[in-house]
């Protein structure tokens, strides 16, 4: 359980958020920021969801841009 101390993102679930950048930005700049398929073509949360979770890379890089939101609105 220590291990996961320091992971900002312990307990917040990948739907979560996809969902939070979607409302906080919206489909197309969340598309223009990180170019994939799943945010500029017929964007949806369950298509995102299903290539994020088997797309490390794409992951890391929506998850990075959920953690700068989240800095940036404490500010």
């Amino acid at each position: 359980m220590s291990t996961q101390q320091n992971n900002p993102l312990h307990g917040i679930k990948l739907e979560q958020i996809v969902t939070d950048l979607q409302a906080h930005y919206g489909w197309e700049y969340m598309g223009y920021e990180i170019n994939i398929r799943c945010f500029t073509s017929d964007p949806s949360v369950k298509s995102s969801l299903k290539f994020l979770r088997r797309t490390p890379w794409a992951r890391t890089k929506v998850e990075n841009m959920y953690l700068d939101m989240v800095k940036k609105k404490k500010n």
